[in-house]
């Protein structure tokens, strides 16, 4: 069993903005890294992740992830985590490093900070692994071949030369995974996940390009959309 959990901000709105189904609150998020504990999880980093996928097992499995790498996963989320020692995953669109969430205008978010290069190089001593939401968090299925290839092979690299680690995961912006030649995309740049946006736990993952996630807001019950899922605790 693999839930993957895909939230978007921490903690209320920053200066300027105004609160969204996507800012959950801390205390929120708290208790949902106590679900993990109460219910026997085993919450995976990016290597444990991708075994768990080659090799699924009937264990309860959890992938924490934040889209488009907002500072607040840094000031806000990550701490929580590190005060359970529990892994997640920031996927960034590389264009967007050290600015605004600019695309939120298209859909009537608030534009909040990205995180800066520095910003993300202290997510991953935090143990928040950085991986790739494309270089312009424009949706897969509008793209030329040679856009296309430019979000997935190009963001992978700047991460990668900025980081100094390895990018295995992508996040589709918009949950649009797009058409044709994506995967192949994907699986020659050395992509060996892609995460969709929304859907449930599932066991094992059918797809490993096709991941389903969990979409997590303010209201979200976490524990009534685990509950339907679960096989029996590990011993």
């Amino acid at each position: 069993m693999l839930a993957i959990l895909s939230y978007h901000k921490i903690g209320p709105p920053g200066p300027g903005a105004w609160s969204t189904w996507f800012h959950v609150p801390e205390q929120t998020f708290a208790a949902h890294l106590e679900l993990f504990d109460e219910g026997g999880w085993r919450v995976l980093d990016v290597p444990a992740a991708l075994a768990a996928l080659a090799k699924p097992t009937r264990r309860r499995a959890a992938l924490i992830t934040f889209d488009d790498g907002h500072r607040s996963v840094l000031e806000r989320a990550a701490p929580l985590l590190a005060e359970r020692a529990y892994p997640a995953v920031a996927f960034v669109p590389t264009g967007f490093v050290g600015r605004q969430s600019e695309w939120d205008a298209e859909t009537h978010e608030p534009p909040e900070p990205i995180c800066t290069w520095d910003e993300l190089r202290r997510l991953q001593v935090l143990g928040v692994s950085v991986q790739s939401h494309g270089v312009t968090h424009r949706a897969l299925s509008q793209l030329e071949p040679r856009e296309l290839e430019d979000e997935v092979a190009g963001s992978k690299a700047r991460l990668e030369s900025e980081l100094g680690t390895p990018v295995e995961l992508f996040s589709f912006p918009y949950g649009d995974p797009g058409e044709g030649e994506v995967r192949a995309a994907l699986v020659r740049a050395g992509y060996r996940g892609a995460c969709l946006y929304g859907g449930s736990a599932v066991s094992p993952p059918a797809d490993p390009f096709a991941l389903p996630r969990i979409a997590i807001g303010a209201d979200t019950d976490l524990a009534a959309a685990l509950t339907g899922a679960l096989p029996p605790a590990a011993g």
